[in-house]
């Protein structure tokens, strides 16, 4: 069996330790040193000829972690390793996954090639914004699904009275997997924007009178999505939303916002560290590093990866 090697990159150092400690593996040693302009330059300070080569690295904030995470990958290439997965925990670029308009690039493509053209052999991701985003691969993707930290979590809940929404059309399929689970109703809040990140209109399709709603999406950006959907589910009649939503991409307002907000709750994954300098009582954190840690001892010994989720 090839040895493993497990690196981590500058935007997901905490979650690495973690999938490291579940791993029971040391990280490996690396420097990341920079040019006064700040070109990057990547050293990794041991041998992986032959290994099986991990990088983690979320890339939000994309523009440096992404130009990071491929050179890393050209360094591995370049000292012979033997098997070199990117382990991107939240995939940025993938809400731009086709052309909506004219003169638009395929975004989410374009950064799949770069992948590929840097010579890695495999991405490990969790919740894509669209399933049809891993078909821009030619190599193969590993797509982990955050039921299998959300369900889990929400078993342990009263869940007597609640329902399940999609903030957008496009989510329905997402938040039927736990209406269906649970054995609950599914409601849509069809949004329309008049530009990104501004939500104009919401409407709700469906009955949510007396109920407890769950929101379920794949990230939370502005927060303005969910913000105006806890709203409308409330002049709807519904007792209480909550959201649950795997990446904390949480730009611009999105503290304010939620903190401002009627949502009660906001359930994030860590596939994206939260600010430092802000503390918001109502985001709760779940932690992934299990579930990858997993998927990676199941890619090297060759076992199922769909076997580690619901569905």
């Amino acid at each position: 069996m090839p040895e493993v090697k497990l690196f981590a990159c500058s935007a997901s150092k905490d979650l690495s330790r973690e999938i490291a400690k579940q791993y029971d593996a040391p990280l490996g040693d690396t420097t990341l040193a920079r040019f006064s302009d700040g070109e990057m330059q990547t050293i990794i300070n041991e041998s992986v000829r032959g290994s099986y080569t991990f990088f983690i690295q979320s890339t939000c904030q994309p523009h440096d972690n992404f130009i990071e995470l491929l050179l890393w990958i050209d360094t591995a290439k370049r000292a012979s390793a033997g098997y070199i997965t990117a382990v991107v925990p939240y995939f940025g670029y993938a809400r731009q996954d086709r052309k909506d308009k004219p003169r638009v690039p395929i975004s989410a493509k374009l950064m799949a090639n770069m992948f590929t053209a840097a010579g890695v052999d495999r991405i490990m991701t969790m919740d894509l914004h669209a399933d049809q985003v891993q078909g821009f691969f030619d190599i193969p993707v590993d797509h982990l699904r955050s039921e299998a930290i959300y369900i889990p979590y929400l078993e342990k809940q009263d869940l007597s009275k609640v329902i399940f929404a999609s903030p957008d059309v496009g989510g329905v399929k997402r938040a039927r997997i736990y209406a269906k689970h649970f054995g609950r109703e599914l409601v849509i809040c069809d949004k329309y924007r008049t530009k990104a990140n501004e939500v104009a209109a919401m409407t709700v399709i469906g009955d949510v009178k007396g109920a407890d709603v769950i929101l379920v999406d794949d990230l939370v950006d502005t927060a303005g999505t969910l913000c105006k959907a806890a709203d409308a589910l409330l002049e709807k009649g519904a007792n209480s939303v909550r959201a649950i939503c795997t990446h904390p991409v949480l730009s611009g307002k999105a503290y304010e916002n939620i903190a401002q907000s009627k949502l009660s709750e906001l359930i994030v994954c860590d596939t994206i560290p939260l600010r430092t300098d802000v503390k918001e009582p109502k985001i709760k954190v779940l932690p992934t590093a299990n579930l990858f840690a997993r998927a990676i001892r199941n890619t090297v010994e060759h076992k199922s990866i769909a076997a580690l989720f619901h569905g």
